[in-house]
């Protein structure tokens, strides 16, 4: 929790509240519905949630914004986000049913309002939202055919829509067909633990 206060230091005390309860959450759901690897559940808010908040970093949602995220497993980058801007709208979606009831579970527990998780595939998903978000569910290029339908045309945010990707490793291949519009960013230059010096998140507007 330290870690989220050290870079988020404005948080509402609903907000702190609701970033607290989600280490006993998770820990009680993932015994029984395994969404975290278990030797990870540890490093939950560094590697998870504070993962998560990476995109907020890149961008801050206008109140009235609507956010699509793709895989969520069970709810990242999606509650994280949705906590922090408890004036924008989520949608949260996976394939696999019960990562939904662990992310649906864990959102009515901490009194999200502000978010709706769906059981069914990004094909399926049939509204438009600014942005589309995501961590690593799948290669670029075939997550932006699949989410291009889903982009409004209406833009409010100080970037233009489209998709951000949080991603590991090497992605200079994966980008290629998108150098002229895509976007690059180190995660470590937004945190300054060990874990991020790998990470990385993709821009891409549509």
């Amino acid at each position: 929790m330290e870690q989220i206060l050290k870079y988020f230091p404005n948080l509402t005390d609903t907000q702190k509240a609701q970033f607290e309860a989600l280490y006993d959450l998770y820990y009680e759901w993932n015994a029984k519905i395994n969404v975290i690897s278990r030797k990870d559940i540890e490093n939950l808010y560094e590697h998870h949630v504070l993962h998560s908040l990476a995109i907020a970093e890149i961008i801050r949602f206008q109140p009235g914004s609507t956010i699509l995220d793709v895989g969520t497993g069970g709810g990242f980058p999606g509650i994280p986000l949705a906590i922090l801007f408890p004036e924008s709208t989520f949608v949260l979606i996976d394939s696999i049913g019960k990562k939904i009831k662990v992310g649906t579970e864990i959102a009515t527990a901490i009194g999200l309002k502000n978010i709706t998780l769906k059981h069914l595939r990004v094909q399926e998903e049939k509204g438009q939202f600014d942005f589309v978000v995501s961590r690593a569910v799948m290669p670029l290029d075939d997550l932006v055919k699949l989410v291009k339908k889903n982009i409004s045309k209406k833009a409010a945010n100080a970037l233009p829509n489209g998709l951000i990707c949080l991603k590991g490793g090497e992605l200079q291949h994966e980008i290629l067909p998108y150098k002229n519009v895509a976007e690059l960013f180190e995660v470590s230059e937004f945190f300054n633990e060990e874990y991020f010096k790998t990470k990385k998140a993709v821009y891409v507007p549509l």
